[in-house]
């Protein structure tokens, strides 16, 4: 469990914290990263998606890019898969449940990048509301909140 408020900090200190955050998840773990474009949603994912590959002592795939069009990218990491969502196309549930999302993260570690639409149902799941905010060209505005 993590929790943190306004910390300010740069790409290194960024990529420290997801490896921390990384080696917490567990199974049926959600990540919902809310931010505005170009704040580092989809470097904050890369990282941790990285992070699980080492942790498994599995290959980290070539490229993580940001699921905008496809709406969903999977990594099999063996005993699970990563399943990394962008919902800032998705306008209604009955969309997100065509993804099959609610059966989905009960077996995965998910991450979702543009989670407003999920933000307020009653998840009974772990999760992580993670806000990254613009600060400086070089540095974001990290608050992580944990909610069980």
């Amino acid at each position: 469990m993590l929790n943190l408020e306004n910390q300010i900090l740069d790409i290194s200190e960024i990529e420290s914290l997801a490896l921390k955050l990384s080696n917490n998840l567990k199974v049926g773990d959600i990540l919902f990263l809310k931010g505005e474009l170009g704040s580092g949603k989809t470097t904050f994912s890369r990282f941790i998606i990285n992070n699980l590959h080492v942790k498994k002592n599995i290959l980290k795939p070539d490229s993580i890019n940001s699921p905008t069009f496809p709406i969903l990218l999977s990594y099999n990491l063996n005993s699970y898969e990563i399943h990394h969502y962008d919902f800032y196309r998705i306008k209604s549930l009955k969309e997100v449940e065509e993804l099959d999302f609610f059966e989905n993260f009960k077996n995965s570690i998910s991450i979702i990048e543009w989670p407003e639409i999920l933000i307020n149902l009653p998840f009974k799941e772990k999760h992580y509301l993670i806000n990254l905010v613009l600060y400086s060209e070089t540095k974001r505005k990290i608050n992580i909140k944990y909610i069980n």
